[in-house]
């Protein structure tokens, strides 16, 4: 009885491990109905732990779709986003509350502070949906040149954010798990780069645990759950000057 009590309690302390997941994730849907759909069922399963979000400010793309549902269902919402990105044209309405930074390294640095963990979802940041520039010629250079950047870009400003939070783990600047959502294989070349670093010697074996994925929102949380650092740290979290990145 005793050790049943025990393991019960040891599931509800894992389920409440995270109060605030950070989820990189584009501006865009992508082309396959598979990328709205892992959006959503983390969005949904987020509101079901009754964990709050962190994300890049937008409504468009997966952004929206999983900050709409985490908002809807009842959590906390926190975008943030650069000042530069913030007019209607470039990222929408935002969702739930915004917080306006200066750049794009002050947003990934005030996501990291204020979550718990991180996980990424496909995607990219750059897009436009509405054009309010009153020269209608130009208007439509400037939406082909973001179509023509979006294409060319395809999804480098997620990966980037995922990348660094990784790079931040092995120096010691955290300790917080690190997920990569893997949908209908779409990080599968990455996770076989990963792997070639390690088989070249490049990245340590411990330090590749540090990227946990997984093909589905509900077994990459139940696994970011459990993870625990094995690697050895390049510095002490002490000697970083931590308030000035997280």
């Amino acid at each position: 009885m005793e050790g049943k009590e025990n393991s019960t309690s040891a599931t509800n302390q894992n389920k409440q491990r995270f109060k605030r997941i950070c989820v990189f994730c584009g501006s865009r849907p992508g082309y396959k109905s598979a990328f709205s759909d892992a959006a959503l069922q983390l969005g949904n399963l987020l509101v079901e732990r009754k964990i709050d979000l962190v994300y890049g400010g937008g409504s468009v793309g997966l952004m929206g779709l999983i900050s709409q549902t985490v908002f809807n269902g009842g959590c906390h919402v926190l975008g943030v986003i650069p000042r530069a990105l913030l007019p209607h044209e470039i990222s929408g309405e935002t969702i739930g509350e915004v917080k306006t930074v200066a750049d794009m390294h002050q947003r990934k640095s005030e996501m990291a502070k204020n979550a718990d963990a991180f996980i990424a979802l496909p995607g990219l940041y750059i897009t436009i949906f509405s054009l309010s520039l009153k020269d209608a010629y130009m208007s439509l250079i400037v939406y082909i040149l973001i179509k023509v950047l979006n294409r060319v870009l395809g999804g480098y400003g997620t990966m980037e954010e995922l990348l660094e939070m990784i790079t931040w783990s092995q120096l010691g600047i955290h300790e917080k798990p690190v997920g990569l959502l893997n949908v209908d294989g779409y990080y599968n070349s990455l996770l076989t780069l990963f792997d070639k670093g390690v088989e070249e010697g490049f990245i340590e074996d411990s330090a590749r645990n540090i990227m946990i994925s997984a093909t589905t929102a509900e077994e990459l949380i139940k696994k970011m759950e459990e993870y625990a650092p094995v690697h050895d740290r390049v510095a002490p979290r002490q000697t970083w000057e931590v308030d000035q990145l997280l």
